[in-house]
């Protein structure tokens, strides 16, 4: 290969190593949206309607597949890199003391505030909160619940991993971030706006008070988590295993209403 091919080839790569983290803020909600898409053709055999709310019903079996896509591209992305993505949800022997204190500050602090605004939410949206629960908790067979749980239980190396592990740090790579420590925090901000706008699509309902429902809601858990994780990276797997009880948490609602 010739040295000026050679050389266009690198930063054709180049180029592509800066725009995968941009790509990767919107991989979820794509995944989101496919997988509700795939569903509604089932659904749509069936003969439910209507047809996209019906799919909708599922969401659980979207995040799940979500959660596995966003593995695959996460393995991809690390390796191209000469990383282990697994790696980066390994617990550290040298600072765990240190941690344990910043996940007990995080969740005396942090979680309490971050929950704060759900109920008050769909209070103000929709006169009622549990309108916007019923909305997202539609009723599924006892064998669907079950196998919700596996919701969960992938999330801990997909969602957290996907937006503050991999995308934060890389928005404003290249040395830039160093220069001008204005573009890190910047890139906090993108990535926590981008984790909270994904639950508009997990499922995306046609009704404006539920979208803003669901992206309100989660925006102060986004930028509270984010914030941790920039001043502290160290601390991914330990809330990424903390998302997992969360959202165990949020699977058990099925069985409560």
């Amino acid at each position: 290969m010739q040295p000026h091919r050679a050389s266009d080839t690198q930063h054709r790569q180049m180029s592509f190593n800066r725009l995968y983290p941009w790509l990767m803020l919107i991989s979820r909600s794509i995944l989101f949206l496919l997988a509700q898409g795939l569903i509604a053709l089932a659904v749509l055999a069936s003969g439910a309607r209507p047809v996209w709310n019906e799919a909708g019903r599922w969401w659980p079996f979207m995040a799940i597949f979500a959660n596995l896509g966003s593995l695959f591209l996460l393995v991809r992305l690390y390796k191209a890199e000469g990383k282990n993505f697994w790696e980066s949800l390994r617990f550290s022997r040298q600072t765990w003391k240190t941690d344990l204190l910043w996940l007990l500050g995080f969740s005396v602090i942090g979680l309490p505030l971050a929950a704060l605004p759900r109920e008050p939410l769909g209070t103000a949206i929709f006169g009622d909160p549990m309108i916007s629960t019923r909305m997202l908790f539609q009723p599924l067979p006892d064998w669907a619940v079950v196998v919700s749980f596996l919701f969960p239980l992938t999330i801990w190396f997909s969602e957290l991993p996907t937006y503050f592990g991999y995308c934060m740090p890389r928005l404003f790579a290249g040395g830039k971030s160093k220069k001008h420590p204005a573009l890190g925090w910047l890139a906090w901000i993108i990535a926590s706006f981008f984790i909270a706008a994904q639950h508009i699509f997990l499922p995306f309902l046609l009704n404006g008070g539920y979208l803003l429902w669901r992206f309100a809601m989660f925006l102060p858990f986004a930028l509270i988590t984010g914030l941790v994780l920039k001043l502290r990276p160290g601390m991914m797997p330990y809330l990424a295993a903390g998302h997992v009880l969360m959202d165990i948490s949020t699977v058990l609602v099925y069985w409560m209403i």
